[in-house]
């Protein structure tokens, strides 16, 4: 029996989502209905649906004359999450350190481990992924639900805003993975909770000041050239 439209649609959501995220089709280019509905074999219809559904959650848009594209990332929208989750992430970080178990601890430190070893084949997706479980490692025992739910709701913010931080800015990857060791030794050493806080919220503030220099410097080039554009193509 063939799929019907409602899970076509579903699939070709699936599908799609999960080559923006993943990094196969990065910010800039351009879905086309057709060439999308041949490789899962059904009809543009659902495929046109699918791609609506992305544009709603800010992962897709439209260009005039074009057609969708995957969004480039908005460097204002992704300040001011960046603003927000170094404040959440930072209470939340601070607030779980006492609950983080010796294995809790080893675990995130060779996430970090892994992070580093990374570096020889960049992959700033990859990356960017790892990252993301370092830092949910630290907050999960967070005793706070509510300011749990906040900073997981903020990363799903910025997962459709950026796509990969590091992709942008590649010299960051190596900083960040000592700055990940600092916080870790603050948090082994029973450092006061004010350290652990500032450490945390100050490590993502460093990631989005690198990006407002590059932003800046890719400003001079040109602001009509989408390629001097982060998440431009």
């Amino acid at each position: 029996m063939p799929a019907a439209p409602a899970a076509k649609s579903e699939i070709a959501y699936r599908f799609l989502k999960e080559r923006i995220t993943g990094g196969g089709y990065g910010p800039g280019y351009r879905l086309v209905l057709d060439a999308i509905g041949r490789e899962l074999g059904i009809s543009p219809v659902p495929v046109r649906e699918a791609i609506r559904r992305l544009e709603a959650e800010g992962y897709v848009a439209y260009e005039r004359n074009v057609g969708p594209r995957v969004a480039a990332i908005d460097p204002g929208a992704y300040a001011h999450s960046m603003e927000v989750l170094a404040l959440l992430e930072g209470a939340c970080t601070a607030a779980a350190a006492p609950y983080l178990t010796p294995d809790a601890l080893a675990e995130a430190a060779a996430i970090n481990d892994r992070m580093a070893g990374s570096l020889a084949d960049f992959d700033p997706v990859g990356f960017t992924r790892l990252n993301r479980e370092f830092h949910r490692a630290l907050c999960a025992p967070c005793p706070n639900p509510h300011l749990r739910g906040l900073v997981e709701r903020e990363w799903a913010r910025l997962d459709a805003i950026r796509r990969s931080t590091f992709a942008v800015v590649p010299g960051r990857s190596p900083v960040s993975i000592t700055e990940h060791a600092r916080l870790l030794d603050l948090i082994r050493t029973g450092a006061p909770a004010a350290d652990i806080e500032t450490c945390a919220r100050d490590h993502k503030l460093a990631t989005l000041s690198a990006f407002r220099r590059v932003a800046g410097e890719h400003d001079a080039r040109g602001a009509d050239d989408p390629g001097a554009r982060p998440g431009g193509k």
